[in-house]
């Protein structure tokens, strides 16, 4: 597959990520995004888990695949749970959820790992069938490179004994070699998983800067700022275009599934952008040629 067609094909089945409280989660929606398109919820400060499935059953109604986030650490039980899964797929007909540890340092009840939550047996139950998983190209700021890989190793294995789909959405970042590296990792190692790229979409230098702080992205927060001291460079917008034409020349792209984009820049932004891309429009992307031609 050339490049371009590449391109195209990650674009035109991309997904994308909005708050529950965000008032694009829904209807309003439709207006920028096609028909199909999978957007993923994810947990922020103050969200409820009623909020949530709101969210997910505004989504669905307009004609998204809504994958909501479920945060292990911030569940007060294994009740929770159940009536939580319960309802997204009720309410919502959710069948596929990105299940995470959660960005809370001591667990509100019994759940302290996304490995715990799935050992429940209650996604297969409540008919989730497909099962997301982080992964750390650039690696974690609190978790060894080898805990990291033996955790997903045991989350992809007993989701598979559970008879989900198990599938890896990674961490931004703005650096090709370290994505290349952990595609290639998880192909030789035995991670038999698709993975998604996770990429930061339009936005601009500096909130891109104090994100990857955030996240502890050192390396790519290097290549994010080269040449961007200036105050004024600072707050120009730097898109995903270079990293995208990396990864669609490297060797792994064929083992990449699709792209995941973080909306740093807010929803509104990055559903323009996907839609001009994909699209091949040049004027609100930094891609050259037409890429929906190919």
């Amino acid at each position: 597959m050339s490049n371009r067609r590449c391109i195209a094909a990650w674009l035109a089945h991309a997904s994308l990520e909005v708050s529950a409280r965000d008032p694009l989660a829904g209807a309003d929606l439709a207006d920028l995004l096609a028909p199909g398109t999978t957007v993923f919820i994810n947990v922020t400060p103050g969200d409820t888990h009623h909020g949530i499935v709101a969210a997910a059953a505004r989504l669905a109604r307009a004609g998204f695949r809504p994958v909501p986030h479920v945060a292990a650490r911030p569940l007060a039980s294994f009740t929770q749970l159940n009536d939580f899964l319960r309802r997204l797929a009720g309410e919502a007909g959710v069948e596929s959820a990105l299940v995470i540890a959660g960005d809370v340092d001591r667990p509100v009840g019994p759940f302290e790992s996304s490995f715990e939550i799935l050992a429940t047996g209650l996604f297969e139950r409540h008919g989730i069938r497909r099962v997301g998983f982080a992964g750390y190209p650039e690696g974690h700021p609190r978790i060894g490179a080898r805990a990291l890989a033996d955790a997903l190793r045991l989350k992809l294995g007993l989701a598979r004994q559970a008879g989900l789909q198990p599938f890896i959405v990674t961490q931004f970042g703005f650096d090709a070699a370290p994505i290349r590296a952990f595609v290639a990792g998880c192909g030789a190692s035995g991670l038999d998983a698709p993975v998604h790229v996770g990429l930061a979409a339009p936005a601009s230098v500096a909130t891109l800067a104090k994100f990857a702080v955030r996240c502890g992205i050192g390396a790519s927060l290097r290549q994010l700022t080269a040449g961007h001291v200036a105050v004024a460079r600072l707050l120009s917008e730097a898109g995903p275009e270079r990293l995208i034409d990396a990864l669609a020349a490297a060797p792994e792209a064929d083992d990449i599934a699709g792209l995941h984009f973080f909306t740093f820049g807010g929803v509104r932004r990055t559903a323009r952008w996907l839609k001009a891309a994909a699209e091949g429009g040049e004027a609100e992307t930094g891609f050259q040629g037409a890429i929906a031609s190919g």
